[in-house]
């Protein structure tokens, strides 16, 4: 940091979000400087790219200055997130103009390999349980299904415990939760942290109560533990529906449905299809040949083929799409799930996407905010933790999300992972650049390197790791974190030895007589000298004798004669301590 006065110190308010060209105005200080400042702290940003707060404070405080936030500008033109859009969406049903009913939002929940997404192929007569890997469902998807000629909307969540965010994400867009639990195992991990969701948004809730075609099935332990974590069905005297279906046999499938349709008509849920369409990002990813693709839910509104539109930092302009079974849409109302093809780049998943008036407009709102990451790293570097720099390249934006959840909460405070980028698609030639130039590792789940980015990282030494199972690339990061560590020095103790008279001292070593007042004494062990009860230095035992033989060992109560190698001079009267060091390699 330069050396500045503290009361010298210029105060300079920065917005949430600052060009480099605008900090370096704002500082009075040349742009060459500035981006100087930035490549000091591992951040490679060009004069018209953003930076946000916490980064350009930071740097703000290494050149002299104390940063403070500015009053937001324009609050009114920024994006909706997430959180805004629902908040919309409830003022918009609880005003006076008329809206049209929709088709209810449900998200599936429950505990991993509870039968989730076994139920969602019995509705769709469709099986994907099987083809996932790992056999966890590791995407979050939407479908459509009828019922009595009236549609309903199901949000498919993983119940994996690494997919949490996912399963929050479903419950803050749904209208109603279906809460999966098996029959044959009862309440568990995943379907506590459900109902502790459930219970915060306060969503209408229906009980899915599965499996009961096992042989062991047990339906009223199953009632008995939901009424334990006050989830009360009808039969108990509380007021959620309950349904006892088999979803692998096709049983009381219908039942649930109705369950769901009778909730929708008591909720009336309702949208106003004539606006601007307004849709939450659920999946995204890279095609090779389709380029960005884009599964989203329209919250309200209507999206049209060839409307301009902006998702958090991407825009770009609606070329086609298509319904959850792969047909031209024109149109997508509220509570459909559509396939959007037309982003320049893949946006993230639970941005908001928002039609605009114009391209030009859609880019203006569109946003690249350099991370704040690596300086954050690096201070904890500098306060003597290490990391681990790592690029993360996946298939889609939902397995991105999940992984990052879990490496985010690997390390300690000796060592951590530092994430230099993100992204969905292929390991590329920029992405290996990128490793080599921070010394980092590539992870890459369920994409490959192209073959340029697999002979350049041959070349240059980067480590490209691929991975189809999210716990295995996890293992991984964990082994290469563990490498960092320094090893753990783990001592034995064998016994003492008081020293009864010292024979010969030479330059490093001395011959010493005494007598083994506990334990062992070994050849070739270590030696700590005890004296006046405080350790004054250490050596090694070269050769051990009793009664002028050569031995390994000496037991208590017997007297012996040893070689004594070390700086510190052994005096009569000392205690010698004899010991062994090992040291071991430790994990996380």
């Amino acid at each position: 940091m330069n050396e500045t006065n503290q009361t010298d110190v210029k105060k300079v308010p920065l917005p949430a979000t600052v060009t480099v060209k605008d900090l370096a105005d704002r500082l009075g200080l040349p742009v060459a400087q500035v981006i100087t400042e930035l490549m000091k702290n591992g951040i490679l940003a060009t004069i018209n790219e953003e930076v946000d707060y916490e980064t350009a404070s930071i740097i703000a405080s290494d050149l002299g200055f104390e940063a403070s936030p500015a009053e937001e500008e324009g609050s009114a033109d920024k994006p909706l997130d997430l959180e805004g859009l629902l908040a919309l969406c409830a003022k918009e049903k609880e005003g006076e103009k008329k809206l049209s009913p929709r088709a209810p939002i449900v998200t599936i929940l429950g505990h991993v390999d509870h039968g989730k997404t076994t139920l969602l192929d019995t509705l769709r007569k469709a099986s994907v349980a099987a083809g996932e890997a790992g056999g966890i469902t590791q995407h979050l998807g939407t479908y459509q299904v009828k019922k009595r000629g009236k549609l309903i909307t199901f949000i498919d969540t993983p119940g994996h415990e690494a997919f949490s965010a996912m399963r929050k994400r479903g419950v803050s867009i749904a209208d109603i939760a279906i809460l999966v639990v098996a029959a044959d195992d009862g309440i568990q991990k995943q379907t506590k942290e459900v109902i502790t969701y459930l219970k915060e948004r306060n969503l209408p809730v229906i009980v899915a109560i599965n499996k009961i075609d096992k042989p062991d099935a047990n339906v009223a332990r199953v009632k008995q533990e939901l009424a334990e974590h006050d989830i009360l069905i009808e039969e108990w005297g509380g007021k959620i529906l309950c349904s006892e279906i088999s979803a692998k046999q096709n049983v009381g499938i219908d039942s649930l449905l109705e369950n769901i349709l009778l909730v929708s008509e008591v909720e009336e849920f309702v949208a106003d299809p004539k606006r601007s369409g307004l849709a939450v990002v659920l999946e995204s990813h890279l095609d090779k040949q389709k380029g960005p693709v884009a599964t989203v839910l329209v919250r309200t509104g209507t999206l049209k083929v060839g409307q301009d539109v902006v998702a958090g930092g991407v825009f770009g302009r609606i070329r086609r799409m298509e319904d959850h079974a792969g047909k031209s849409l024109e149109t997508a109302g509220p509570s459909v799930p559509a396939v959007v093809y037309g982003f320049h780049d893949a946006p993230q998943v639970n941005d908001v996407v928002s039609v605009e008036s114009g391209k030009a407009s859609a880019r203006a709102r569109s946003q690249a905010v350099v991370s704040g990451k690596s300086l954050k790293m690096r201070a904890e570097e500098e306060e003597g933790r290490k990391y681990l720099p790592y690029i993360l390249k996946a298939d889609v934006q939902g397995s991105l999300e999940a992984i990052e959840q879990i490496l985010g909460a690997i390390g300690n405070e000796e060592v951590t992972l530092e994430e230099i980028s993100s992204g969905v698609g292929a390991v590329t030639e920029s992405d290996v650049k990128m490793a080599a130039g921070a010394g980092a590792v590539i992870f890459a789940f369920n994409v490959e390197p192209t073959p340029v980015a697999k002979r350049i990282a041959e070349k240059d030494g980067v480590a490209i790791e691929t991975f189809n199972i999210i716990y295995k690339l996890v293992d991984s990061a964990k082994e290469r974190l563990a490498d960092l560590l320094p090893p753990e020095i783990v001592r034995t103790d064998f016994g003492l030895l008081s020293v009864l008279a010292v024979f010969k001292t030479g330059k490093r070593d001395q011959i010493i007589g005494g007598r083994v007042s506990e334990g062992k004494i070994l050849r070739n062990s270590l030696i700590e000298i005890r004296r006046g009860g405080e350790t004054v230095g250490n050596g090694k035992l070269l050769n051990l004798q009793q009664n002028k033989q050569n031995v390994d060992e000496v037991g208590q109560g017997n007297e012996c004669g040893l070689v004594f190698e070390g700086s510190e001079k052994v005096q009569v009267g000392d205690t010698l301590a004899c010991y062994k060091e090992e040291t071991r390699r430790r994990t996380l």
